[in-house]
Formats: C-alpha cells, structure tokens, sequence
C-alpha cells in the first residue's frame, strides 16, 4: 500500500527537537507569569462568523486563507487562523471582564490558514499569544511592548528592530480612508481585483497587499500619522515618550497596519533580517472596538502574538544552545526473569521519586542492554542477575567515568539517588535558564 505522508504545509516535530520547542514555550509562559499573564485555552474551531465580524471580511485571512466547513449539523464551521478572537469571545461567554480589571490572558497555540508553505510560514503553524483586555492607557501599550522586548533579551537575541505606528480610531481613520480612496481611485486600473473590491469597504487593506504592482503604487500613498485626530496623536506620543523611559530603541514605520482589522491606535511588530521575506516574528497593538463587536461591552483591549515557528528559525539562525535533550537517568539491565521483575520495580520506585529509569523491555542480551543503554545516554546502569538478587549486592555503574559502586540491594534506590544528587551538584548540568523556575526578568 502506497505510503501516507503528513499534509502539505503541515510538519511533525519529532523527538529530536521537540525539547528545543517545549523549552522554548516553557520560558514564555514563565515571562507571560512574571507579567501577570494566566493561561488560556480555546477550541480549535470557532463559528465562522467568529472570524468574519473579528478579523474582519476584507482581509486576506477571511477572504482567502481560513479553513472552513460545513459540520454535520449544518452549521458553518472554521479552524482558528488566530488566537485573538477566540480568546476575546471566551473572555465575552465566561464573563471574564466582570473580575477585576485589566484581564490577562495567554496562550500557546495552533492556528490554520491556507497559504503558500515557505519558510516561517505554513498552513498549521503555531502562536504564543497575549491578551490585555480592560485598559485604554498609553502605559499599557507602552507595558506590552516592553513585555515582548522581554522576551527576545531572555533568548538573547540580536539583530531584532521594533517598528511602531499609529493607526488611528474610527473617528480619524474615516479622514483617512477618504484621502486612501481618493488616492487609489486614479490607480484603479492597475490595482489587482482583491484591492478593486477593497477600495470601496476598507482601502488601508491596499497598503497590506502582497501584490508587486499594488506594493509599488501604495508607496506614495497618504500617510495614516498625517490624519490622526488630537486624542490619537497624544497616545502614541505618550507610548513614544515611555518607551523612551525605559530604553527600548523603536523607529516609527508609517506603513505598518497589520493583517487584521480589529486593530487600533497602536500598532507595531518586531522583525529579524534573518528568516527571509517573513521577517516579523512578534506583532501586535491595541483592538479597542474588538469586545464591543463581539457582542461584549465596550472595552478597551491590547495584545501581541508571536509565531514560533518563525522564533524558531531566528534561534536556529544564530546558533541559540538549546540545553541539551533529556536522557535517562539510570538504564536497568536484567539478566532473567526474576531479574527483570526485580528491575521493573526499582525503576517503578525510581520514577515515582522523579527519575528517569528505564529497563530492557525486548528481551536483550545483557551486551545489547549496554550498548542500548549508551546510545540512548543513560547517564548510570545496573546490572541485575539472579545472582545478584541472592548475594543481595549490586553494581552502580557512572557511564561518564567508567567507575562502579557497589551497593546493598535493598539500598539500591537511596544510593542511586544520593550518588545521583552529586552527580548533578558536580556537573552543573545546565548552564541556561531553567524553565522550571519563575522567569525573574
């Protein structure tokens, strides 16, 4: 039979690197936790009209990318191509904004949209996402970005630009998109059909074309920061003014809209010049019209999502040292049937104390245990006879040194973990972050 391969766009990640990921997405949650983030989880599927009234319909994603089907109740149906709008609906259903304000929430999650598979980008790719909901300050923008600013210092990542704009309210970006129109209408004949039809419904859609011809005429278009209202301009000069404060460099790109429409006021991405023609690896802003559109009450709200995949490749591309992938602590070889229950329990006993101990479960020769047991880079071993368990004494072996203690039975497991404890102090095994501590800044 012909042989089944994972779906183009998608890609296991296989036990060879999934340490690296989970690594990673350990070390954002914690920074998430030490910024008063908690965690959210949401379906993979939301309603269609979800997407369609949050994201927006004249955007590519909802125009284009999303995955979507009819389920067997007849009901329309779409796998989350992001995770902003599933958590501002959870936040909407569980009365979340009824607790004490802001709510903060985040997650690490799936998303699916219809693309062309390159690098940094593919149909099933995965996000770290934040969410600020229940505050309209200019600190609060200002607060997240450095939040993410954060993060690429944990990873100790260079070469990564912050660009920031303001994309205004309803009320100035209706000036705006006026001065938009009025601009691409003597272009109409070159623009391609997407951007015809956005031309009436939202013509700051044009601006985000992937389009070559469109990309060229949007670059002498009118300039959003040039028709902001007074209380749009006195918020971005205020998030201009903390991020001074606290040192983080920026440079205002007037051009940055972001992909989807609930975006407001703030705007900005974080982007590397080392993963190809997908350089943004963070990007966010303000959605204060989002929660209202939801059917929730009117509340201002902020967030940021960062696509791993593309984190990923810029840790890959300056060579970040992932600490090095688990390996057991201790490989019980056995020699007999009494021998291999005597290990299974030791390594049962180990592993409730919080080992990592394994034994032969393929009926090997005790040469085969070993060799198995060096390749998988089982840091001790025993060996347990029959004759072993009747002179009540076994062997601990330091597969690093080559040395052997020699233990009681019945001591077996306190000596392993004390011998085990040393091992750990001498070594320092790690020299990185552990992710199983609080992230302290």
């Amino acid at each position: 039979m012909a042989q089944i391969k994972a779906m183009r766009g998608t890609q296991d990640l296989l036990p060879a690197n999934s340490h690296e990921w989970k690594f990673a997405e350990d070390l954002l949650m914690n920074i998430a936790a030490s910024f008063g983030y908690k965690e959210l989880r949401t379906p993979v599927f939301e309603s269609t009209e979800l997407f369609a009234r949050g994201v927006g319909d004249t955007t590519d994603v909802v125009q284009k990318e999303m995955y979507t089907f009819e389920d067997k109740g007849g009901r329309s149906i779409t796998l989350r191509p992001e995770g902003t709008a599933g958590a501002v609906r959870a936040a909407i259903e569980h009365s979340l904004l009824n607790e004490a304000l802001p709510v903060k929430l985040s997650y690490l999650t799936s998303c699916y949209r219809y693309e062309k598979p390159q690098a940094g980008r593919l149909r099933e790719f995965h996000q770290f996402g934040v969410e600020c909901l229940g505050t309209a300050s200019p600190a609060a923008d200002a607060q997240l970005i450095l939040f993410a600013a954060h993060i690429f210092d944990a990873f100790g990542l260079e070469g990564i630009t912050l660009e920031l704009n303001s994309i205004g309210c309803p009320k100035c970006r209706a000036t705006y998109h006026a001065a938009l129109k009025a601009y691409f209408a003597a272009h109409t004949d070159t623009l391609c059909p997407t951007c015809k039809d956005r031309l009436e419904k939202n013509p700051m859609r044009i601006l985000d074309c992937k389009n070559p011809e469109c990309k060229e005429i949007a670059k002498d278009a009118p300039v959003i920061l040039d028709y902001l209202c007074e209380e749009c301009s006195e918020h971005f000069e205020k998030v201009k003014a903390y991020l001074d404060i606290t040192g983080v460099p920026f440079k205002v790109n007037p051009r940055i809209v972001r992909g989807l429409d609930y975006y407001t006021k703030t705007v900005f991405e974080f982007v590397s010049n080392e993963i190809g023609a997908q350089g943004t690896v963070l990007g966010g802003g303000r959605y204060d019209g989002l929660i209202e559109e939801l059917g929730g009450k009117q509340v201002p709200a902020l967030g940021f999502a960062m696509g791993i995949e593309r984190l990923m490749l810029v840790l890959k591309a300056q060579n970040y040292a992932f600490p090095a992938a688990p390996t057991p602590d201790i490989f019980l070889c056995s020699i007999g049937e009494n021998a291999f229950k005597a290990a299974l329990t030791i390594s049962d006993e180990l592993c409730a104390d919080g080992f990592a101990a394994e034994v032969d479960i393929l009926g090997r020769s005790v040469k085969a245990q070993m060799k198995y047991a060096n390749k998988i880079g089982a840091k001790y071993t025993a060996v347990i006879g029959d004759d072993d368990i009747e002179k009540g004494v076994l062997n601990l072996k330091n597969m690093e040194t080559g040395e052997s203690i020699e233990c009681a039975f019945e001591q077996f497991v306190e000596t392993f973990e004390n011998e085990y404890i040393a091992y750990i102090e001498q070594h320092a095994l790690s020299n990185t972050l552990d992710v199983g501590e609080e992230y302290d800044g």
